[in-house]
């Protein structure tokens, strides 16, 4: 019985842990970059875009060019983003593993 008292203090250590995880990925800010700096994509932590920086020079593009550049930036934040997220889900489960459980991330 003693396991299961030490899995169970594990996860409201754990629990805890992953609920100042939680708040400080909602803090996190990452900008995507695309077009030698072109184009710049802001997102924060939940992941929604904040914030859309475009150069003049940029602006002389086509149409196609430009949503292309956006996506590509985007798609750079997003990448950025999903790094950190892990950076810090990982400071909160870090010393913390249950043999045999594996996290779905």
């Amino acid at each position: 019985m003693t396991d299961f008292n030490k899995i169970l203090e594990k996860a409201k250590e754990l629990e805890k842990k992953m609920r100042e995880s939680q708040d400080n990925l909602k803090k996190i800010e990452v900008n995507g970059i695309s077009g030698g700096d072109a184009v710049t994509v802001l997102l924060n932590g939940e992941g929604e875009m904040t914030k859309i920086i475009l150069t003049d020079k940029v602006l002389n593009e086509d149409k196609e060019i430009i949503q292309d550049l956006i996506i590509a930036a985007h798609n750079d934040a997003k990448k950025k983003l999903k790094s950190k997220t892990s950076e810090e889900i990982s400071k909160a489960t870090g010393g913390l593993g249950v043999p045999g459980f594996k996290w779905p991330l």
